[in-house]
């Protein structure tokens, strides 16, 4: 039964956050009475002791005191008997909930300072090859001419969007549900604002934040389901980003070459270099939506308020961050040491199929509707196959043979420096659009 019921061996991650808000709110006991002067500096001085000692890995973790707030709490008692006075108005319900809050909140900090780096390393690579073009795909067909830099920048919106969604679920989590007890307050005269101050419970203006019910305070794991969500989806980014490295880092495309200690070799073929950092990025995104899974049907069939069902969310949400954020850090690390091969990139982009679109838009400029000048471009593309050759070599007089409305002025549209440069409308992958996109990133994650 205790080794079923216990949850130290995995939420003593909570220590620091379980003792900082022990800390808060035996300031709060002390300004409303509940503890003498004297008191309060024994408690804080056993609480920075234990402190001292879980830093310095020499606490003993006690499976049959169940959780780390009952391990701090009845080591506190043994070293100061004032300790015995720190649960007053206070529930191991509400202390979980606030631990969990403010460890959430240090998690989301420190993964937005990891996706900055990923994106930062995106910006720089993209800074470094910023004249490289290379087919655009869809459905792994090549389909138009991008930049090499304009391809990259894709990733750095997503993984900006990804930074937006963990500020907003910051907000939603940085708010204090101590105070609440086990369900329905306390009646003592707590300072609940007090507290908040106290653990950084505060909105912009500096004003505290508080839950205003104490059932929800309690029973509430939204934030962190919120917060799996937001993984769940940088999961996603990280694994296509990771699917783009694995295909590009093959023979058959060979735009990339991964550096050494992102890649492992083959137990039997000595030629292999496998993306193993890609790779298991890429499949680690099923256990962090697996976990997110978990939550979701956890929390549907709770009644209010606390159940211990929810002692279950911290091995999800440990899992989540932990692996989301060495994965952001390695890609990081496997994107600012890849090679990138601008021959290869520029030989597949000058594939003259790719401006068949720019074909087409040209009958288009000339007065034609778009649906006959699509079928039109589509007739030239057949043609050239049929004659085994590539678009851009074929004569004015086979242009003329598949329709005079391609005139002379067809052959120039093969130009793939000029049809780049026609790529100018905001957002699009022209030359002067992706240098004023690598400008402002770079000037947004500098201030970042």
């Amino acid at each position: 039964m205790a080794l079923f019921t216990q949850s130290v061996s995995f939420d003593w991650r909570l220590w620091e956050h379980d003792i900082l808000g022990s800390l808060a709110h035996a300031a709060m006991l002390l300004k409303i009475g509940v503890l003498t002067k004297a008191e309060a500096r024994e408690i804080e001085n056993g609480l920075n002791s234990i402190a001292r000692e879980i830093c310095e890995g020499r606490f003993a973790w006690k499976l049959e005191l169940e959780d780390i707030h009952m391990n701090i709490e009845a080591e506190l008692t043994a070293r100061a008997p004032a300790g015995a006075k720190l649960h007053t108005a206070r529930s191991r319900n509400d202390q979980v909930a606030l631990d969990m809050r403010m460890w959430m909140r240090d998690e989301i900090v420190d993964l937005d300072r990891e996706l900055r780096a990923l994106q930062e390393a995106l910006v720089a690579l993209g800074e470094g090859h910023a004249g490289v073009m290379m087919p655009g795909y869809t459905h792994l067909q090549r389909a138009q001419p991008v930049y090499f830099a304009h391809h990259l920048l894709a990733y750095v919106e997503m993984f900006s969007r990804d930074r937006e969604r963990l500020l907003d679920c910051f907000r939603r989590a940085n708010i204090c549900p101590l105070g609440s007890g086990a369900i329905a307050g306390s009646t003592l005269p707590l300072d609940r604002e007090m507290v908040a101050r106290l653990l950084g419970f505060v909105d912009q203006k500096g004003r505290p934040r508080l839950t205003q019910n104490s059932m929800d305070a309690v029973g509430d794991r939204d934030f962190v389901v919120e917060f799996c969500a937001d993984a769940a989806l940088i999961a996603v980014h990280l694994s296509r980003l990771a699917e783009d490295w694995i295909l590009w880092s093959t023979a058959e495309f060979g735009f990339v070459t991964l550096a050494d200690a992102y890649t492992t070799g083959s137990s039997l073929m000595p030629q292999k270099k496998n993306p193993d950092v890609a790779e298991l990025t890429r499949g680690k995104a099923g256990r962090v939506f697996g976990n997110l899974m978990a939550l979701l049907t956890l929390l549907k069939g709770l009644p209010m308020a606390y159940n211990r069902d929810l002692q279950e969310d911290k091995q999800r949400l440990f899992d989540s961050a932990d692996t989301v954020r060495a994965a952001t850090r390695l890609m990081a690390g496997m994107v600012a040491h890849t090679t990138v091969h601008a021959e290869k990139c520029c030989a597949a982009a000058a594939d003259p199929g790719l401006l068949a679109t720019d074909l087409a838009d040209f009958l288009v400029g000339e007065g034609m509707p778009f649906r006959q000048a699509h079928h039109l471009a589509g007739a030239a593309v057949g043609a050239a196959e049929r004659m085994g050759k590539p678009l851009n070599q074929l004569t004015a007089k086979e242009w003329r043979q598949i329709d005079p409305a391609f005139g002379s002025g067809a052959p120039e549209v093969f130009d793939l420096r000029r049809a780049m440069s026609r790529r100018e409308l905001a957002g699009a992958p022209g030359p002067r659009q992706v240098a004023r996109q690598l400008a402002r990133w770079r000037k947004l994650l500098a201030g970042a």
